[in-house]
């Protein structure tokens, strides 16, 4: 978490709840090569478990963010269509100018 403060950055610290189990385990280097690994299904267990802790975080976009999301990306897949577009018109000219000496209107 970082806050502003007279325009230089705090960053504060997390408590350890805050934390994921990933994130916290990962922080105390690898294990002894001699621990003992834990089995297949508790491996995939703790990754369920890990996977459910994560999904609760995420925040779902109210509707007005949402239709504004939706909206950005249209225009956006609209813009690069006209431009896709006004390349291939391009380069398809251009194709047959070299190969036949005409352009596309010309028959």
């Amino acid at each position: 978490m970082v806050q502003i403060r007279a325009g230089y950055p705090i960053i504060a610290r997390m408590s350890e709840d805050q934390v994921t189990e990933t994130a916290a385990s990962s922080s105390k280097g690898r294990p002894a090569k001699n621990a003992a690994k834990a089995g297949i299904f508790a491996r995939i267990a703790l990754f369920v478990r890990q996977v459910i802790g994560e999904l609760k975080k995420v925040v779902a976009p109210t509707r007005k963010e949402l239709i504004n999301y939706t909206l950005v990306v249209l225009v956006f897949v609209i813009i690069m269509m006209v431009i896709v577009t006004l390349l291939d018109l391009a380069f398809g000219t251009g194709v047959q100018w070299v190969f036949n000496g005409s352009g596309p209107t010309d028959n």
